[in-house]
């Protein structure tokens, strides 16, 4: 599984901010033609995100485009103008259901075949964003074997629920951050937690994100690149644990698996296979980490 504990969001319409993309240290670019750009610049900005794939992918990030949903009647544009080599995957915005999934599939795999891509190798990242994809996530999380993430976004969904947003660890998003953060694990895909807005209220962040890790999100989308160091601490494992599951990896399959048992003491406590399997897993997130530093290194 992918590491991303860092999504940031490029407008594709912005040359000057494409061109700062490599000074961006983040797991994951993602060049942007929703939101963030407005109706008359679209075309501009499929254009220039594909012009940028490869110049994006130089920083040692996965490169992400985040496209229109079904409803706005441009996602076959957006998707023919960024789907080539360098991009790793497609967001869908405002993902509705399994349906929306369903027919993005079939349309990625169509492109693939038409331009000489791996099929399969564009994955989708889903932006659960309204009440109707908040209760349809899980079918939406597993209509796919190209789903690989979920990104909660917190600003349109408060929106559509008519509430108001406040972070950090905002009333009216708990049930919602947790439903999609179990959604992603029963999916066995990775959840990535909503931006937060202030972006200076440095405190705040790491309270909110420390809040949802503890959910387990594993990620979170970036609107500022002061939010990346913090975000990649809270999201990497911490040096002490990286050791802890080292240690414990070699006792339980020296002294457990070698030796025909199930569980073994250390330091005191008992380490069984569900402690064994969560010490492998931190320790492949770690070598993740590294590896994706080392690529960022020899960009």
């Amino acid at each position: 599984m992918p590491v991303m504990r860092s999504v940031f969001y490029v407008p594709g319409n912005k040359e000057e901010m494409i061109a700062k993309i490599p000074r961006i240290p983040a797991d994951v670019i993602t060049l942007d033609i929703e939101d963030s750009v407005p109706p008359a610049e679209k075309q501009k900005a499929r254009e220039l995100s594909h012009k940028n794939l490869k110049f994006a992918a130089s920083s040692g990030a996965d490169v992400y485009s985040r496209i229109n949903n079904w409803e706005t009647g441009m996602t076959n544009a957006d998707c023919e103008a960024v789907v080539d080599e360098g991009l790793a995957a497609v967001c869908l915005a405002k993902c509705g259901g399994a349906d929306d999934v369903k027919r993005l599939a079939w349309k990625l795999q169509e492109m693939e075949q038409r331009r000489g891509l791996e099929v399969g190798s564009v994955k989708i990242q889903l932006l659960i964003e309204t009440a109707k994809g908040m209760m349809n996530v899980y079918a939406a999380a597993t209509a796919s074997p190209r789903v690989n993430s979920l990104i909660f976004g917190a600003v349109d969904y408060t929106t559509d629920m008519r509430v108001t947003l406040t972070q950090p660890i905002g009333e009216e998003q708990k049930w919602a951050r947790a439903r999609m953060a179990c959604a992603a694990r029963a999916a066995r895909i990775i959840a990535i937690d909503c931006p937060y807005v202030a972006f200076r209220d440095t405190e705040g962040f790491e309270k909110d994100t420390l809040y949802g890790r503890q959910l387990g999100f594993e990620g979170r989308m970036l609107i500022h690149p002061s939010q990346i160091e913090p975000s990649h601490r809270i999201y990497s494992p911490a040096p002490e644990r990286v050791e802890w599951a080292r240690e414990v990896v070699k006792v339980f399959e020296e002294e457990g698996i070698a030796k025909g048992s199930a569980a073994v003491s250390y330091k005191g406590h008992m380490v069984d296979t569900p402690v064994y399997i969560g010490a492998k897993k931190i320790l492949d997130t770690q070598m993740e980490i590294e590896a994706r530093e080392r690529r960022r290194a020899g960009k």
